[in-house]
């Protein structure tokens, strides 16, 4: 029988109608239809991918051409849109998807989850363990998915309670501007650290160490590219210094704001459930799939909010398949 999720609130389990053959009969019927999917992946997703990673860099490389004449107006405002719309497709569309190993089946060694570093302050060996490793599997689960709030917010009445998160709506905008570093930091599990502080091994002291590391140097050379050399190179074809620093400073504004927003619409909205630890014991992989379903939100739109979001509009069936 599925165990309910004995939740502090008493939420009922959403799913509890149903019977232990209902929800064998649903994951084989789930499965059917992934291995149809998959059986049609072929030539024509191949030259999908490689046309939008060609149509992002263009897009990138010809709006920092036009940044570096960004004194003039309409060419600032070419410019940071274009590299806006570039920024969000490289990290949701093309970098999320990659480190997930939607495209390994290419075998190419240029779009695979082992060898793609996407652009992001978070470096992809951390992420794919915090996000495809931890989140993924235990979706929504109280105590062992830390992206339920990300350890900042409190986004379900089950979560403990503390007067910290009386300034969340602070903490929630103030996350959104930075969010690539947020991630970053919550990636590297630094809250974590802090608090066991002085009862680390030699092994976890050199891990955190080594990370840390990681994360500075990859964001030193954002910075240095975003707000040294793009800026200095506008300098010197047109005095544009400043004027190409405030446009990079936008578009990566608007690549966090946007991100976060995709993501926030599609973990946390009312109406998506959570799960205690106890409920996952022994789980099936029926009781998995209704786990994936309860515990995400799909948006809905047009094929531009498809395409922009990485198709992350469809978080149900991201996180089933």
């Amino acid at each position: 029988t599925r165990r309910s999720s004995d939740l502090p609130s008493g939420d009922p389990d959403p799913a509890g109608h149903l019977s232990p053959a209902q929800i064998d009969a649903l994951a084989a019927e789930l499965d059917g239809l992934r291995d149809e999917v998959l059986a049609t992946r072929g030539a024509a997703d191949a030259a999908y991918i490689r046309r939008i990673i060609a149509v992002q860099r263009g897009l990138e490389a010809g709006s920092r051409l036009v940044l570096l004449f960004s004194k003039h107006k309409g060419a600032w405002v070419v410019g940071t849109a274009g590299l806006s719309v570039a920024k969000i497709l490289e990290n949701m569309e093309i970098g999320h998807n990659v480190m997930h190993g939607q495209w390994d089946w290419m075998r190419d060694p240029a779009i695979h989850s082992s060898t793609w570093e996407w652009d992001n302050a978070a470096p992809a060996a951390m992420w794919k363990h915090s996000h495809n490793e931890i989140h993924h599997t235990y979706t929504n689960v109280i105590g062992r998915d830390n992206d339920l709030g990300y350890g900042i917010l409190r986004v379900d009445e089950d979560q403990r309670w503390h007067p910290v998160y009386l300034a969340q709506p602070v903490w929630n905008v103030l996350n959104a501007v930075v969010f690539q570093y947020s991630i970053a930091l919550y990636d590297l599990e630094l809250a974590r650290y802090l608090k066991r502080r002085g009862r680390h091994t030699d092994a976890e002291r050199e891990r955190f160490r080594r990370d840390a590391l990681g994360v500075a140097r990859k964001t030193g050379r954002h910075v240095l590219r975003d707000y040294v050399l793009h800026p200095l190179a506008s300098a010197l074809v047109s005095g544009s210094t400043r004027s190409t620093m405030t446009a990079n400073l936008t578009a990566n504004l608007a690549r966090n704001l946007w991100t976060n927003a995709v993501i926030i619409c599609g973990h946390f909205p009312e109406g998506v459930a959570t799960f205690s630890k106890a409920s996952i014991e022994d789980e099936t992989r029926g009781e998995w799939y209704l786990r994936q379903m309860l515990g995400s939100a799909n948006i809905s739109g047009g094929p531009a909010l498809h395409l922009m979001s990485g198709n992350l509009s469809h978080q149900i069936e991201h996180h089933m398949f």
